[in-house]
């Protein structure tokens, strides 16, 4: 997959990013392409290298279908729990290191519910912050609407299924 400087792309578990430069490197006989991306969260920047982007998830900033299938799970579906919290992380790490957005949403749900019946470890509050940030981030850009109104439309549709946004840590 190959994207042009100036596009939003998404990297799994860190967020959405800009590619600001594609340069070439040699090492020995080996030339490689790498791309500098600028994640917009905290002003990181990564180097990528092109023949990587498949095996890391790189990806290009979610559609609008995609996100209507959010706001329908969040609000809807139910999802299912592992009481084994070693399980139940790797699951929900697997996912977040996935970077597609309506498996976040499941993270971000699952914990949600998991919250209300017991208090969520530092890590897991960790995870849920995390997801929190990347389906506001993701959505703010690609609908072109502030993060406070994607904010109140997970909040919407996390409403009707009895559950509640939480804030940022």
């Amino acid at each position: 997959m190959l994207f042009q400087v100036g596009e939003k792309v998404v990297y799994p578990n860190h967020g959405v990013g800009v590619i600001e430069n594609v340069s070439s490197r040699s090492f020995g006989a080996l030339d490689e392409r790498f791309y500098l991306l600028r994640l917009t969260c905290r002003s990181l920047t990564v180097v990528v290298p092109v023949s990587h982007v498949v095996d890391l998830g790189l990806r290009k900033v979610t559609r609008n279908g995609e996100i209507d299938k959010v706001l329908y799970f969040l609000a809807n579906t139910a999802c299912k729990l592992h009481s084994c919290w070693k399980d139940r992380f790797k699951e929900n790490s697997d996912k977040m290191q996935s970077g597609g957005l309506l498996q976040i949403a499941e993270v971000l749900k699952s914990l949600l519910v998991l919250q209300i019946a017991k208090p969520l470890s530092f890590r897991e509050r960790k995870m849920l912050d995390r997801a929190r940030h990347m389906l506001i981030s993701e959505i703010a850009i690609s609908r072109s609407i502030p993060a406070p109104e994607v904010a109140q439309m997970l909040q919407n549709a996390l409403t009707k299924a009895s559950l509640a946004l939480p804030a940022s840590l």
